[in-house]
């Protein structure tokens, strides 16, 4: 017990902190549970709010069953409490990351300094949209930070550039709808490593005359802060993005692209020396009967209809959307997030009920990875999150694009014209568009093309993933570089 304990002792101590977001906690967890097969302490650090969230989706074995080197601890988000299993708002959330948790947070590692039974803790792995929670506590306390970016890189490098808008003459808006006239389509050719770039295709965190710009000074704020870490992790891989991940390096200290994570997950899982990989973080609970429906269905005959934890739709989107599927006469599987509707309830209509009963699945969430791999889809409707996106790259999936706000406009931009597998839906959803896009995806000559492109660009991502590919060298040489240092 003793060699155990002092290994225990001289174990490297990694404190994980997301974003209090879905696709923000599901992409940390992964790189932890790398890092923890590495021979990392892991302490995984979410809201109190999420994790209640979590105990009621997967129940609390999911969090206290754990390993004894890899904890499950929270913090108050500073929020009014509440039970809702929903997304929280977005200002809100920004709002409190950057005034409340830095408190709570450096009390936590203070904590865990102080604590003889846990080995020190050796590096502090931040959201990158975190800073203003772990910066100052890394700095106190003389623990190396690096920042984790869950978003891609040419996300990365035009949040870098939002504040040149205002300089260029190009913000601030009148209002958001500007990007979808002729406006939007204004050039934007200075950004490094980005070509063939239109103000519609960045993050839409642009200052709106007359708003209140929490979110565009808090993103904006947030990516300044870069150099404040010793390393910047993005959740990509060179092959993808080789022009803008070249252009990053030259600004920012320490860029190592790692991914896609979840593939990464997959090569070590054969392995029995990894114990973490049952853990799990999905806030909504999963159902996995639609995985036996999508049995019975040939290959590549179901299109796949998600629009992510955070983007919503109005009561109007939905019905659109429903007889776009309706009159499609495709087969598809839907996933009805419970709060999908802002302010209502999720009701169909019943022509589509009707039209739809021997083809369609309705789920309220499901495990989107084991989705897209399975042989009988052919396509993604999607709202175009990084997760989405390159879960849905790794899977030899295309996709049709209908982005909503943030990061998503951009991942539209590049799945459509740069990587050739996508294409993209009008904004103003209409049931028309929606039905000839379904069939020209799932049927059509240009669907039969993007389908052969996204399996090769499966293919780049798994020689990524792999032992030898560049991720796992770049999480190599960040262990080597940093992380051990």
């Amino acid at each position: 017990m003793a060699s155990a304990g002092l290994e225990s002792a001289t174990k490297p101590h990694a404190v994980c902190i997301p974003s209090p977001a879905q696709s923000h906690i599901g992409a940390m967890l992964k790189l932890a549970k790398l890092l923890h097969h590495k021979g990392f302490h892991i302490s995984f650090v979410n809201t109190e709010f999420n994790h209640r969230r979590l105990a009621r989706a997967r129940g609390l074995d999911s969090v206290n069953g754990t390993p004894s080197d890899f904890r499950f601890l929270t913090i108050p988000d500073g929020l009014p409490p509440s039970d809702a299993d929903a997304t929280q708002d977005m200002r809100t959330l920004c709002h409190s990351a950057r005034r409340f948790m830095v408190g709570p947070f450096g009390d936590l590692v203070s904590s865990l300094g102080s604590n003889p039974s846990l080995p020190p803790v050796t590096c502090i792995v931040s959201d990158g949209f975190m800073p203003f929670t772990t910066s100052p506590v890394a700095s106190r306390y003389g623990i190396p930070l690096v920042h984790l970016f869950t978003v891609s890189g040419s996300t990365l490098m035009a949040v870098k550039q939002l504040r040149a808008l205002g300089e260029n003459g190009l913000s601030p808006l009148t209002d958001e709808s500007q990007l979808m006239n002729g406006y939007g389509n204004t050039p934007i050719d200075w950004i490094p490593g980005m070509k063939n770039m239109r103000l519609r295709d960045l993050p839409n965190f642009f200052r709106i005359t007359g708003s209140d710009d929490t979110l565009f000074n808090f993103t904006t704020d947030a990516v300044d802060r870069t150099g404040n870490a010793m390393a910047t992790i993005v959740h990509t891989f060179e092959a993808l993005e080789p022009d803008v991940l070249c252009a990053l390096s030259s600004m920012i200290p320490g860029v190592y692209p790692v991914g896609p994570l979840h593939l990464m997950i997959n090569q070590i899982a054969r392995d029995e020396s990894f114990v973490s990989k049952h853990i799990e973080c999905n806030l909504l609970e999963e159902h996995d009967k639609c995985l036996e429906w999508l049995d019975s269905k040939m290959p590549k005959s179901v299109i796949y209809v998600n629009f992510g934890s955070i983007a919503f739709v109005t009561h109007q989107q939905l019905v659109e959307f429903a007889m776009g599927l309706a009159n499609s006469n495709q087969c598809f599987l839907w996933v009805l997030r419970p709060d999908l509707v802002n302010g209502d309830t999720a009701i169909l209509p019943r022509e589509f009920v009707e039209k739809t009963r021997e083809r369609g699945f309705l789920s309220g969430w499901c495990p989107q990875e084991r989705v897209l791999n399975h042989p009988s889809i052919g396509g993604f409707l999607t709202h175009c999150g990084w997760n989405s996106t390159i879960e849905s790259l790794s899977a030899g999936v295309p996709m049709l694009c209908w982005p909503c706000f943030g990061d998503q406009l951009t991942n539209c931009k590049y799945i459509c014209d740069d990587w050739g597998i996508g294409l993209e839906m009008d904004s103003n959803v209409k049931r028309d568009e929606v039905e000839r896009l379904v069939r020209e995806l799932m049927e059509g000559e240009v669907g039969k093309k993007m389908r052969s492109k996204a399996m090769e660009w499966k293919k780049m991502a798994e020689e990524a993933a792999g032992e030898k590919g560049s991720s796992f060298m770049n999480l190599n040489k960040l262990m080597d570089e940093v992380l051990l240092k």
